[in-house]
């Protein structure tokens, strides 16, 4: 799953960008207001986490002007401002969500996956298919009684396709959430990486679960 961080703080945008992908998120960074504008209207993202005060543009600036240009993307605020105006004026503006700094790593994961399933309409933190289960809070895989030890880039994968269960998604479509923006890996290697997948997941004598489809891409799901 991909992630936009705008944060000009540098050591903690590092901190953050090093857990974000510790926990299997691609994660695009920037400090500055105006390339975070351009990164978020010009790449689809499942979360933004927005600081307020950035250079060149600041945080609520952005969210209006995403807003405004019919941007629906989950927006976590992140800022040193706690007060309750600036809450409702954030949340009013179209934030999703608000973390007020100092705040522990494990409470904005949280967060993010709450937005994250949110986005894709799913209340229940256990995603289960057959006898395959993915708890996305915990990040942890199984099949039957198994845990699965899966790459944190495999994880976001399956994630990914799991969000989006029996639907076809197209290998553009999950190298653009699972590989960030200046990521010198090319498409092809999605095929890599279903195939990595494909080797821990699947079972002898049970249901393939991760199915190509000819011409579209791959759909995780129930064979038909």
């Amino acid at each position: 799953m991909k992630l936009l961080l705008i944060e000009d703080y540098k050591p903690l945008q590092k901190s953050l960008t090093k857990g974000l992908r510790e926990s299997g998120f691609a994660v695009d960074t920037t400090g500055d207001g105006k390339e975070g504008l351009w990164y978020a209207t010009s790449n689809d993202y499942d979360v933004i986490i927005l600081d307020l005060m950035l250079p060149g543009m600041d945080g609520l600036t952005i969210l209006k002007k995403l807003r405004a240009k019919g941007k629906e993307t989950h927006i976590l605020i992140l800022t040193a401002k706690d007060t309750l105006e600036d809450r409702v004026t954030g949340l009013n503006l179209g934030a999703d969500d608000y973390l007020a700094k100092p705040f522990a790593f494990k409470e904005l994961l949280a967060r993010v996956h709450a937005l994250m399933r949110r986005s894709y309409q799913k209340k229940n933190p256990v995603i289960k298919i057959k006898d395959l289960q993915i708890d996305l809070n915990k990040q942890q895989v199984r099949r039957g009684k198994k845990q699965l030890q899966l790459t944190p880039r495999e994880y976001s994968l399956l994630e990914y396709l799991a969000m989006r269960r029996g639907q076809a998604v197209s290998r553009t479509d999950i190298w653009e959430h699972v590989y960030e923006f200046n990521s010198s890996a090319s498409s092809n290697v999605v095929d890599v990486y279903i195939g990595y997948l494909r080797k821990k997941i699947e079972q002898p004598g049970k249901p393939s679960l991760i199915q190509t489809v000819r011409g579209r891409g791959y759909k995780l799901g129930e064979t038909s």
